[in-house]
């Protein structure tokens, strides 16, 4: 199972550099999973620096994967990891996701980068 995070699937949609990184989970619908919160960071950078139309597509593509809503379970552990790890709360929210489907973190946030089970790629 793989998560792509949110700078990832932002790279992925706007051709950067690192997108080729990227291409193998995003062409694995089948073992895609979309933490909900990735959702929510996709539509606003998307609809900040273009429109809804751009923005609603990046979703579309995004709900080919397995959507994953946050559960008060999820969010517990979240917070847990959050302070293990000195996260962000999307950051956190990803990481419990991961660690609840037993996912591979795909990214290219720095946040990330000294935690097991992740595939960092530094922002070029």
């Amino acid at each position: 199972m793989n998560i792509v995070d949110s700078c990832a699937w932002l790279a992925f949609f706007a051709d950067e550099p690192n997108a080729r990184h990227f291409l193998p989970p995003l062409q694995d619908s089948d073992s895609l999973i979309v933490p909900s919160i990735t959702i929510y960071e996709v539509f606003k950078v998307v609809l900040r620096e273009s429109n809804e139309n751009e923005a609603i597509q990046s979703i579309a593509a995004m709900q080919k994967g397995f959507v994953v809503d946050l559960t008060s379970s999820l969010a517990i552990s979240a917070a847990k990891l959050g302070l293990k790890h000195n996260l962000p709360m999307a950051d956190s929210i990803i990481l419990a996701t991961a660690h609840a489907y037993e996912a591979t973190i795909w990214t290219q946030d720095s946040d990330f980068d000294t935690i097991s089970g992740v595939k960092y790629f530094p922002k070029i």
